[in-house]
């Protein structure tokens, strides 16, 4: 079976792992992904990840981060999907929980959070919301 969006795959091995409070979690890796959870790590979504090697593409695992039995990660969405991609211009990214959440953006200068774009006035596709 071949995989249409290995974000949103991603995305929902992480909070299925999240609703029955695992301490690690596996997916398949790429790119993105990778670039995705340096930012989540940086923003204190994680605990760490690392890819382990395999014969094939390779593995992320993702180390979870709870607070006082709850996780770091309350709600994680796609926002942009294959079937409808969702693109905003510089002055129009968004402004994730008044600021409290976070938007993921992929920019011509690579996968940066709202915060960042909007510094550095960068507009591009809106991959995830996370708070």
């Amino acid at each position: 079976m071949s995989r249409t969006d290995l974000v949103a795959d991603a995305f929902t091995i992480v909070r299925n792992a999240i609703m029955v409070s695992k301490e690690n979690v596996d997916i398949p890796a790429s790119k993105m992904l990778k670039s995705i959870l340096e930012i989540l790590k940086k923003e204190d979504y994680i605990d760490n990840f690392k890819l382990i090697e395999d014969k094939k593409q390779g593995i992320l695992r993702i180390y979870l981060k709870y607070l006082a039995g709850k996780s770091a990660i309350r709600h994680l969405e796609r926002v942009s999907r294959p079937g409808l991609r969702l693109y905003v211009k510089h002055k129009k990214v968004p402004l994730v929980l008044r600021g409290r959440g976070l938007a993921i953006i992929s920019t011509p200068k690579g996968i940066i959070t709202d915060r960042e774009a909007r510094e550095q006035g960068l507009g591009g596709e809106v991959i995830a919301y996370i708070w």
